[in-house]
């Protein structure tokens, strides 16, 4: 089988679970706790702390674990709104996880904020150009997300972030995608707060975090007992943020080349089902692109009985958004690129890792031409 939905989740790497074994046995102590156990499972958070601050470009102190890619956005772009705004003006894009959008929606619904949604490319480029139009002197933050899930598009977020900070507003960029391929620290990007996920990087689901910058306020979403240096109360998950951490080490390790072998793969992909599927449109950037990522729309046929065709062929994929898995409307995403709504219904999405062969990519190609001309010949 081919499991080419690495978007959605990846497995659990083997040196994850035997980094957080000990946390999960002997070593369970609570951090807060002030005895030798609690000190135990405190000195693996600090650890596990700073090597995930290494990973986004960051000091331990700027670095807050999460359950994942979404409370990381929720956090990053409620908490930098609402902790000291220089105006009631947020900016994100067409094109951004749910996660991201529903949050400004949230505060535009209940706390007063005016929300400008930016346009992209039929690419799913957002142009620094958009964004200089759309900013206003009370924006006080904006987010893009670094690539997008479901088109694979990758965003110049440094070209952006540059021009929010002309005016004074913060720059939020939302990683999870981009970080198994690329690097995603607070300078390399040039943003003030970068989330990321766990189980998009072989680590455990449940386990993320976020980076803010150093004298960047953040109003915390959770109230308690101050964990998180007051920005995540709540006990921490030492073992997931153990697990996070050895994810983050065994990747680095091999980034570069995981990354040039995804890409010569996914070009094999990409040509081939252009060639062989009649009408087949490849959604997203050709060039600005996740190295494991192929996404396409096949207009004519939709795309959920497509998938269950190239199930039965040993291809496991997806059309989107595991977050939006099931839903009847057309997804935001591909309908914000000018697709007409029965189009973005036939989009299919391959994404996947480094493992991948040029030959194995040919009995994709294969299987998918099998799987839509036998969709098209049923219709």
């Amino acid at each position: 089988m081919f499991y080419l939905d690495r978007a959605a989740t990846t497995p659990v790497r083997r040196e994850v679970l035997e980094a957080m074994w000990p946390y999960l046995t002997g070593t369970f102590g609570n951090p807060s706790s002030t005895h030798e156990v609690g000190d135990a499972a405190a000195r693996g958070l600090a650890a596990a702390r700073s090597v995930v601050a290494g990973a986004l470009g960051a000091r331990p102190g700027e670095v807050v674990f999460t359950s994942g890619g979404t409370e990381g956005a929720n956090t990053a772009v409620k908490g930098i709104a609402l902790a000291a705004p220089r105006g009631r003006h947020v900016v994100t894009s067409a094109i951004e996880h749910d996660a991201v959008l529903a949050s400004c929606r949230y505060l535009e619904r209940h706390h007063g904020f005016s929300l400008t949604v930016l346009p992209v490319t039929p690419d799913g480029t957002v142009t620094p150009e958009a964004l200089r139009a759309a900013l206003r002197p009370d924006t006080t933050l904006v987010s893009v997300a670094h690539a997008d899930n479901e088109i694979g598009t990758v965003q110049d977020v440094r070209a952006l972030a540059e021009v929010a900070h002309a005016v004074g507003a913060r720059f939020h960029t939302d990683a999870v995608q981009s970080a198994p391929w690329s690097p995603v620290g607070l300078d390399v990007l040039g943003v003030d707060a970068v989330s990321v996920s766990g189980h998009k990087l072989g680590a455990t689901k449940g386990t993320g975090a976020l980076a803010v910058r150093a004298g960047v306020a953040l109003e915390p979403l959770l109230h308690g007992g101050g964990q998180e240096r007051g920005r995540r109360s709540g006990t921490e998950d030492v073992a997931g943020a153990v697990g996070l951490a050895a994810a983050w080490g065994s990747l680095l390790a091999g980034r570069d080349a995981a990354a040039a072998q995804a890409t010569a793969v996914r070009e094999i992909v990409v040509a081939g089902v252009l060639a062989r599927v009649p009408g087949a449109v490849l959604t997203g950037s050709r060039d600005r692109r996740l190295p494991g990522h192929a996404s396409f729309c096949f207009p004519g046929v939709h795309g959920e009985t497509v998938l269950l065709e190239l199930e039965r062929r040993d291809v496991v994929s997806s059309s989107g958004s595991a977050c939006a898995a099931g839903s009847t409307e057309a997804s935001h995403v591909l309908t914000a690129l000018g697709l007409p709504e029965d189009v973005a219904r036939s989009a299919v999405r391959l994404t996947f890792d480094e493992t991948l062969s040029g030959d194995d990519a040919d009995q994709v190609v294969d299987a998918v031409v099998t799987a839509v001309a036998t969709v098209r010949a049923l219709a």
